[in-house]
């Protein structure tokens, strides 16, 4: 072995003592890198189309809001979604009319969450602000305000008066907690079966009255028509009698009688005898 040239067994052996040495320095910066890495992905902060997020650092509630799309917030703090889309919440109830009577009333409010006001509503109320507050105040309006008018009204055409009324006192209510009421839909109501009867059966007698109503005025309108069609007739025989004298009488006597004799039918004319001196006129073919 010359000077130069070194036994592979000492290379290997140098070469394992400096990554002995740098074995320390490579596991922390893979350490650093992954913990880098785990920051960054709890870092990004993703909301959904049509809901908006709402960060919470350690149960604390920031008045931060993300709209939709992907945002760098804490990496410690959650993100908290919350749809703003319109939603449906269908509601079935049994409600007592003015009278007393059980009526069972099915019920769709069109709402949606504010969002400028969801950080408040996940602060006092939380997710579930349907359930809670939504559902139970739907409820106790429904009840408040058909108990004020009667079953027929319900079952007839102030249904979407009745559904117009519910809603403004939704709005009144959810309003200051963050909710928008759009709509209230009263779909269906069912009354008892007898009084369904009796509804059916006195909305079928106003029509028949209505009908009634109309066919006495058909003919007080045909009777009024008659009446001015006999006067036009009196006043026409009235204007036309006092224009015929007796002398005019005559005269078109006269005019037909000499009409009669020039023509060439055999007949025979006696002059003078006839009433007001008018000719006679016999044997006419």
């Amino acid at each position: 072995m010359t000077a130069y040239q070194r036994d592979p067994d000492d290379i290997r052996e140098v070469y394992a003592a400096k990554l002995r040495s740098l074995a320390p320095w490579s596991g922390a910066v893979v350490v650093i890198v992954v913990l880098v890495g785990l920051l960054l992905f709890a870092a990004l902060k993703y909301v959904p189309a049509g809901h908006v997020g709402v960060l919470v650092f350690f149960g604390r509630v920031t008045d931060t809001t993300l709209s939709a799309g992907t945002h760098l917030a804490n990496p410690l703090a959650r993100n908290i979604t919350f749809s703003v889309r319109t939603q449906e919440l269908t509601e079935r109830a049994q409600v007592l009319s003015n009278e007393g009577l059980s009526v069972t009333l099915d019920t769709t409010l069109l709402f949606r969450l504010d969002s400028t006001k969801a950080n408040e509503v996940y602060k006092t109320i939380g997710v579930d602000y349907v359930n809670i507050v939504v559902k139970a105040n739907l409820r106790s309006t429904i009840r408040s305000v058909t108990s004020a008018y009667d079953a027929d009204a319900l079952y007839g055409v102030k249904r979407e008066l009745i559904g117009k009324q519910v809603a403004e006192e939704l709005i009144a209510i959810l309003s200051g907690r963050g909710i928008i009421v759009e709509r209230v839909l009263l779909r269906e109501v069912k009354l008892p079966a007898t009084v369904t009867q009796a509804i059916e059966a006195k909305q079928q007698a106003d029509q028949e009255a209505q009908r009634m109503e109309f066919v006495l005025q058909r003919e007080q309108q045909e009777a009024e028509r008659k009446r001015i069609e006999a006067a036009g007739i009196r006043d026409f025989q009235r204007i036309v009698a006092q224009g015929i004298s007796a002398q005019l009488l005559t005269w078109k006597g006269i005019e037909a009688t000499e009409k009669l004799a020039s023509s060439q039918n055999a007949k025979v004319v006696i002059i003078g005898s006839g009433g007001k001196g008018l000719p006679i006129i016999l044997g006419g073919q």
